[in-house]
């Protein structure tokens, strides 16, 4: 992919050599204004920070009393949870899209980052439940005889230590939210500047010609910020994972 970025259209197909002999940066030019994912750019850095700070305040409060507390009904909870991993997100974005347009934040920002927000987001929940049912409870006591309250020992007696299962719950959102394609395109159908960097891949493809060094730029430069978070986070990507399945 980057190999082929850096070449013109006439050479992709010619020959196996992963970099030509004379490197087009202008490809990269033409990807960033002409098909302007410069502004597809920033409105997926809008949609993708605002769903990651929805979303792993929503899991983690579900995963800490899931992995805290008991209650009537929790293992019917977790199966239906399990249960929703097989559910394709075709068969979710009909309502989805209802309910945004009943809630008026269609044909907007703010109602793409509520939809990139929803789902059950699985296996995130089920990493904070299994990391927060190892903490020691009597940390969550002595804090209460401080005279903290629930959402006080959550925030800063628990959620504090799940700094790991954090990470991955930000990358795992992160990840999705940014190359999600299917939830932004129906939402964007009417509002062409609205789209994502996944959506905007579209304007290099043509009826008669496909701009492939172009479309390579553009994939390039949506990838590279998920390989940099993914380097940022590695260390507590692998701790996370590593320490919510012990046991």
């Amino acid at each position: 992919m980057a190999g082929t970025s850096l070449k013109a259209n006439a050479e992709v197909f010619d020959g196996l050599g992963v970099f030509s002999s004379v490197l087009h940066l202008e490809n990269y030019v033409r990807a960033w204004r002409d098909a302007r994912m410069g502004e597809y750019f920033l409105n997926t850095v809008f949609v993708t920070g605002l769903s990651i700070a929805i979303t792993v305040t929503v899991v983690a409060m579900t995963g800490y009393v899931l992995g805290r507390y008991r209650f009537p009904g929790k293992p019917a909870v977790i199966a239906v949870l399990a249960a929703v991993i097989f559910l394709p997100e075709g068969y979710t974005i009909i309502p989805v899209v209802d309910l945004i347009g009943k809630l008026h934040l269609d044909g907007s920002l703010w109602g793409l980052t509520l939809a990139e927000s929803g789902g059950a987001h699985v296996v995130s929940t089920l990493l904070f439940a299994g990391y927060f049912s190892r903490l020691p409870k009597e940390l969550g006591e002595a804090a209460a005889l401080d005279g903290a309250g629930f959402f006080r020992i959550f925030w800063r007696v628990y959620l504090p230590l799940a700094k790991p299962v954090v990470a991955v719950a930000v990358i795992l959102q992160f990840m999705h939210a940014w190359n999600d394609f299917l939830l932004p395109l129906v939402l964007t159908l009417t509002r062409p500047e609205l789209r994502t960097l996944s959506v905007g891949m579209y304007a290099f493809q043509g009826e008669e010609f496909t701009d492939w060094s172009g479309m390579m730029a553009a994939a390039t430069i949506g990838l590279l910020p998920i390989v940099l978070l993914f380097l940022f986070l590695q260390r507590y990507f692998v701790e996370g994972v590593a320490g919510a399945v012990k046991d």
